[in-house]
């Protein structure tokens, strides 16, 4: 087997240069000529994290396993070196979004029943292409609409190992500007005032 100063090495090289999270168990198939135990494997991934906890990098365990990203205290500084704006959202996006993060399994129908007001086609579709949510199936009622919940895509995005991490919300009907903040969105707050419903653009235990 090798020695576990090169494995280090070689599975802190597979993190950096992934553009995904990676699980252990495919860091230990990748090992799989050289037997590398699932075991060592995690110990030298809680190492390389202790290792990078301090800089400006670190090595966090989301949904789908393990990436690099960059430091929370760093962010603001990497933003401003990148000045892309970000993509916002409406209101109506982000309710929806809710109901569908904290209600889950959902329809369309259970949404807007909640919210007082039709959702919008493009709103679903956002969702769908953000890969945000998904189809779980079809509720056998006339209709059969579509039911929807969120994705480990979603959990990823937000820095959520499972939606338990979330703030309890009992009834979400509006949302505060504090709980949009907890949710980890972006509002365009002047945009979504100011639109009609007609304009409106568009629980997760981990849903496999």
């Amino acid at each position: 087997m090798l020695e576990k100063n090169k494995i280090k090495k070689i599975i802190e090289s597979l993190l950096f240069s992934s553009s995904y999270p990676i699980k252990v168990k495919e860091i230990k198939d990748f090992f799989s000529e050289e037997k590398v135990p699932s075991n060592l494997i995690q110990e030298i991934i809680s190492e390389i994290e202790i290792d990078y906890s301090k800089s400006g990098v670190n090595l966090r365990k989301v949904s789908s396993g393990y990436r690099f990203q960059v430091s929370e205290d760093c962010n603001e500084w990497v933003t401003k070196f990148y000045p892309e704006k970000p993509q916002k959202y409406s209101r109506a996006l982000m309710e929806t979004l809710a109901l569908i993060v904290y209600k889950q399994p959902i329809t369309r129908t259970e949404i807007e029943a909640v919210r007082g007001v039709s959702v919008s086609s493009n709103i679903i579709k956002t969702l769908l292409e953000r890969e945000w949510i998904k189809i779980l199936g079809y509720k056998d009622v006339p209709g059969k609409p579509a039911i929807f919940g969120t994705t480990k895509e979603f959990l990823d995005s937000h820095n959520l190992l499972s939606l338990n991490q979330l703030p309890k919300l009992d009834d979400i009907v509006e949302l505060s500007d504090q709980e949009i903040h907890q949710l980890g969105l972006l509002e365009d707050k002047k945009n979504s005032d100011n639109q009609s419903n007609d304009q409106e653009d568009f629980k997760n235990e981990n849903i496999h």
